[in-house]
């Protein structure tokens, strides 16, 4: 049996057997193990220590490829102008906030003013742009560059190095979204004085969550392009050609497929088909991870909104009017979110299998 070829979990089964029959004391009188288990022994030791090896060159990689990040020109230009446009929206917040609002610290978000877009709107243009950034010429960038092979040739694990990209962008993309989303949020609290509820804290934690999440997606499909293409230039028009179709033409698409199925073309039809021409719309709207995003960080950041799917005038029948708790509008979104993160560990897996199976040379 090669112990080196088994997983962690195996590893720690055999472990776990072997040692129990290493420190139980044998039936003969020697006291002394069995020369078969003192070769698992053996063998175990060798490959917990590759263990630890994989550790360390996947952590070696990881503070690499975050240092590169941050001394990078391009992420401190996308870094200041998500900065800019942020503070932006909140200035253009607090001019048109209004004290008759349930929730002003939601509205810090949520409110645009004086023609500058709100922040979630801001977020929700820029944020992709962070994760192809972070991801489009991390395969690609180092084969042009000539140091990849450099890298594949040191005592390290080969998946090491695509993990530590995506663990390393990740990384950078949590703290760089929740460090804009609280200093807006203290910024704002600093010029009206309420303090927000823990409720709308909540709310603000989890749309920060979503975002988060809807980027590294991002970042995944730019690295599973960065693998595929020959040259980073390709790499990014891809990303961005993918982002566009999801953004700009995915519900054009939608409506012609729905409009299709179900015409819409005269009053009888408007009658019996617009149920069918809705549901299909939005079903095939939700296919897009920008309308899954923009759907649930609606949901989160409005209490107001009741739901997500087809309201009939049964639904409505008894229905109570007012605002959602922070427990109800997760209940609404949380297949939203599942579906986020399994379109990010998709991307991700893409990029990790192309990446593994490639042939890495020095020319």
């Amino acid at each position: 049996m090669d112990i080196h070829s088994l997983d962690f979990a195996r590893k720690e089964e055999i472990w776990m057997k072997s040692t129990a029959g290493i420190l139980k004391k044998p039936s003969g009188s020697s006291g002394k193990p069995k020369p078969k288990e003192i070769a698992l022994w053996k063998d175990l030791k060798k490959a917990f220590a590759l263990d630890r090896e994989s550790l360390a060159g996947l952590k070696a990689l990881y503070q690499k490829e975050m240092m590169d990040n941050i001394r990078s020109r391009r992420f401190m230009m996308i870094l200041a102008v998500i900065i800019i446009t942020s503070y932006a929206s909140l200035y253009g917040a607090l001019s048109g906030l209004s004290s008759d609002s349930d929730y002003i610290f939601l509205s810090l978000y949520t409110t645009s003013g004086n023609s500058i877009p709100s922040f979630m709107s801001f977020i929700a243009l820029l944020g992709p742009f962070v994760g192809i950034i972070l991801g489009f010429d991390g395969i690609s960038g180092e084969k042009s560059e000539r140091t990849l092979y450099r890298i594949a040739a040191q005592p390290i694990y080969r998946d090491s190095i695509i993990n530590g990209k995506f663990l390393a962008g990740t990384t950078l993309i949590f703290l760089m979204v929740f460090t804009m989303g609280i200093s807006v949020g203290a910024a704002g609290l600093l010029v009206t004085g309420i303090p927000p509820s823990l409720e709308e804290v909540g709310r603000v934690f989890f749309y920060l969550i979503f975002t988060s999440v809807y980027i590294c997606f991002w970042l995944g499909l730019s690295l599973w392009f960065s693998v595929v293409c020959k040259n980073a230039a390709a790499s990014a028009m891809a990303s961005i050609g993918v982002w566009l179709f999801f953004a700009l033409f995915m519900s054009l698409v939608a409506g012609i497929i729905a409009n299709a199925i179900y015409p819409l073309n005269n009053d009888w039809q408007v009658l019996t088909n617009s149920m069918g021409n809705y549901t299909l719309e939005l079903n095939l709207n939700r296919l897009s991870p920008y309308y899954l995003y923009s759907e649930a960080a609606s949901t989160i950041m409005n209490p107001s909104v009741r739901a997500v799917n087809v309201i009939t005038v049964e639904s409505l029948s008894g229905a109570i009017s007012g605002y959602l708790s922070l427990g109800q509008s997760l209940l609404l979104v949380w297949p939203h979110l599942a579906g986020l993160i399994a379109l990010m560990l998709i991307t991700f897996a893409g990029s990790y299998i192309c990446f593994m199976r490639q042939e890495i040379r020095s020319k």
